[in-house]
């Protein structure tokens, strides 16, 4: 995949000041000495802390400094979107009989377009087939034809960014989705033998258990497994097999195991079939890549939640392939289809560009933060959720962050703190990187831009600076201190 970097004619000053030597003096000691504990180097690290209503920040630290902010980037996307498409935008995923019903029967193909809609559950396909029915269709003696063209993208290596290609983290977006492109195998033990079932009947996929009973505690199950898909025919491309080895213990009981572990097309195809024929429905047909109508309008136009609703599944998760779908979506609403990579990165800029935010250091290859590439500074991201602040979209693009101790990614993080419940943060997790941004309501009940990104290989240890740098940043008063900021 080539990616191409852009600057702006100011970035080479930018650049110029980044150079300066760091002055870290006037950060808080706690936070300081917790980075020093965990062996993190203050050069690591970059911050600002500025209240809202402020001119400047309170506390700044190499915050013009490209950093990778891993799901950080999440921010970024999701406010440009609730901006430049509205809160109410939907997506849609049309259908099209290509025949005649008669007695409750399609004779003819059902032909289906995608328009990148990420929020198509399980929930939401029973109810897009429902519609059909409603529309007088039980049966489609017929073939099933999926449009996928409203995205165009080059071939993606789902296993790029860590070489885990089944983990649903790492799915491939698309414009025909099903439930995140989740496949979601159970685990048992049936008469003394481990047993591996699938939540819907794909009868595509054979599922073969070489898995050793053993005695103890269930603990971190997952580790003791080992996930090998495999296809039967030679010239198939997905598998039809999937061989689950090594042990599994009996107290674990029945679990769950959610797999990326076919494309969006084919877990498409198979999650529509086997729900519509769990609803009674017959298809005869097999399934084909397709063109929809272009001159037709469709039989039925679903349309997905609304985009501020959606926005509190992919931040609060930090759902990766919505935020990559999102991403997508922007550039081909704005630009006109296909989405791509390119359009999108420049639907972001412009958008950048009209708050007035110059961001030279800006690097965007997905959107999601999944990335090893994507950079952004603390000064952007700061003044991103400054401008979020503003919006008269506050409300749901807040509302949409994880909040500390309470929900989302931060439900089990620093529950026993004097922030816990009053403050909205996104976090970043990668290897290597650790991130938080957001806003946090002081005791003074004054709401502050909190931005702390590390960038370290002691990054996983960032948990207590963390909560130091939270901790000063809620005790903050703007009538007992003064700006204490160092050189970017």
């Amino acid at each position: 995949m080539n990616i191409v970097l852009h600057f702006r004619p100011s970035s080479i000053l930018l650049w110029l000041i980044l150079a300066l030597p760091v002055q870290a003096a006037s950060l808080p000691e706690t936070f300081t000495a917790a980075l020093r504990e965990a062996g993190i180097p203050i050069e690591a690290v970059a911050v600002v802390i500025q209240p809202v209503e402020a001119p400047q920040p309170i506390l700044t630290h190499q915050s013009l400094r490209a950093m990778n902010p891993a799901s950080v980037m999440k921010l970024v996307t999701s406010l440009s979107a609730l901006e430049q498409l509205g809160p109410t935008y939907t997506w849609k995923t049309d259908l099209w009989a290509d025949g005649e019903i008669n007695h409750r029967v399609l004779t003819g193909d059902l032909i289906i377009k995608g328009y990148g809609d990420p929020t198509l559950t399980l929930e939401r396909m029973w109810l897009l087939q429902r519609e059909l029915r409603a529309r007088g269709i039980n049966e489609i003696h017929g073939k099933l034809i999926l449009d996928t063209h409203y995205f165009e993208l080059p071939t993606l290596d789902p296993s790029r960014l860590d070489a885990d290609p089944l983990a649903i983290y790492n799915a491939i977006p698309n414009a025909l989705l099903a439930n995140y492109n989740a496949t979601t195998l159970k685990l048992n033990v049936v008469d003394n033998v481990a047993v591996v079932t699938s939540e819907l009947p794909f009868p595509e996929l054979k599922l073969t258990a070489h898995l050793a009973l053993e005695e103890g505690e269930c603990g971190e199950w997952k580790d003791r497994l080992r996930v090998i898909p495999k296809a039967i025919a030679p010239e198939a491309i997905a598998p039809q097999e999937v061989v689950f080895e090594g042990r599994y213990a009996r107290s674990c009981g029945e679990k769950q195991l959610s797999l990326n572990l076919l494309d969006a097309v084919q877990t498409f195809d198979y999650t529509f079939r086997a729900m519509w024929q769990e609803s009674g429905g017959r298809l005869t047909g097999n399934t084909q890549l397709g063109t929809a109508p272009i001159n037709t309008p469709p039989l039925i136009s679903f349309p997905s939640i609304p985009l501020a609703e959606a926005l509190r599944n992919l931040n609060k998760y930090s759902n990766n392939l919505m935020a990559r779908n999102l991403f997508l979506t922007l550039g081909a609403t704005l630009s006109g289809a296909p989405g791509t990579l390119e359009k999108s990165r420049h639907a972001i800029e412009t958008w950048l560009a009209g708050k007035q935010i110059a961001a030279p250091e800006l690097v965007l290859e997905n959107g999601a933060g999944l990335s090893r590439i994507e950079r952004i500074s603390a000064t952007t991201l700061s003044r991103v959720l400054l401008t979020g602040y503003h919006s008269p979209y506050f409300a749901e693009f807040e509302s949409a962050l994880p909040i500390v101790g309470v929900d989302g990614t931060l439900r089990r993080r620093f529950t026993d703190s004097v922030f816990a419940g009053r403050a909205h943060l996104k976090t970043g997790t990668l290897k290597d990187a650790r991130a938080l941004a957001g806003y946090v309501l002081t005791r003074a009940g004054k709401r502050v831009v909190f931005v702390m990104l590390v960038n370290h290989t002691n990054a996983d240890r960032a948990g207590l600076a963390q909560r130091a740098l939270l901790e000063w940043t809620y005790a903050y008063s703007p009538t007992s201190a003064g700006s204490r900021r160092s050189k970017p």
